[in-house]
């Protein structure tokens, strides 16, 4: 999954050599914990990402949920594989399922999901509807405002469009910003970058240092890359 992230959000300094080392060992998990649902759908996810035969992921993850029909992860993961092979409907299925699962405590970003679901079956006002909520709910996460831009523009909206644009760039850095290269909080890039997303990231870091919790950064994946195979295991 580190891996993954690396390279999904451009964070890795050599990308096929993060993706191939995130194949191996996706494989190498799937060797010995074969009956582990949620090591099936994590596999499945990161080798989905990666290229590999679709039909035969989702194929993993139904085993999953087969073994544990009640896993709202699993049927996240599931939903997210439907909209890959371009099942829409299924996927809306599956993530509803997950949303009901688990009420409280978001697995994922099912909201994101299925308003990209809707998206692709071209039903605006029912994508627009989700995308809202999942803004509202992540106002930090850069993906809702994209679809919603899309979803607007198709709906002839487009200042609306426009205006989504302008607060989807303001909490994305720039190519040229220096934190692009090498995202980490706390560095002297990001505390001297003047751009409206490394603001913010300083706001975020502040809010996870003051509620106790650690910050997420590019040093702490990479941690996670060097731990054995058995301590990633039992971390995800």
């Amino acid at each position: 999954m580190c891996h993954r992230r690396l390279v999904l959000d451009g964070w890795a300094e050599e990308p096929e050599t993060s993706r191939r080392k995130g194949v191996e060992l996706a494989r190498r998990a799937l060797q010995v914990a074969r009956d582990d649902p949620s090591i099936l759908t994590i596999c499945a996810y990161v080798l989905a990402r990666f290229g590999e035969d679709i039909g035969a992921m989702i194929a993993l993850v139904d085993r999953a949920l087969a073994i544990n029909p009640s896993y709202a992860q699993g049927w996240f993961r599931s939903g997210i594989l439907r909209l890959y092979a371009g099942q829409p409907d299924l996927a809306i299925e599956h993530l509803e399922t997950a949303l009901r699962l688990s009420p409280r405590e978001r697995t994922g970003t099912p909201l994101t999901s299925i308003g990209f679901a809707y998206l692709c079956k071209h039903q605006f006002d029912e994508t627009a509807s989700k995308l809202l909520l999942a803004i509202q709910d992540n106002p930090g996460s850069s993906t809702p405002y994209r679809g919603l831009a899309a979803c607007y523009a198709h709906m002839g909206r487009l200042d609306e469009a426009r205006a989504i644009v302008a607060k989807l760039r303001a909490i994305t850095p720039p190519r040229s910003c220096p934190c692009q290269a090498s995202w980490s909080y706390g560095t002297p890039s990001i505390a001297s970058c003047s751009c409206p997303a490394c603001a913010w990231r300083r706001v975020r870091q502040d809010d996870r240092y003051s509620s106790g919790r650690r910050p997420w950064t590019i040093k702490a994946f990479r941690r996670r890359r060097s731990r054995p195979l058995k301590s990633q295991l039992r971390r995800y």
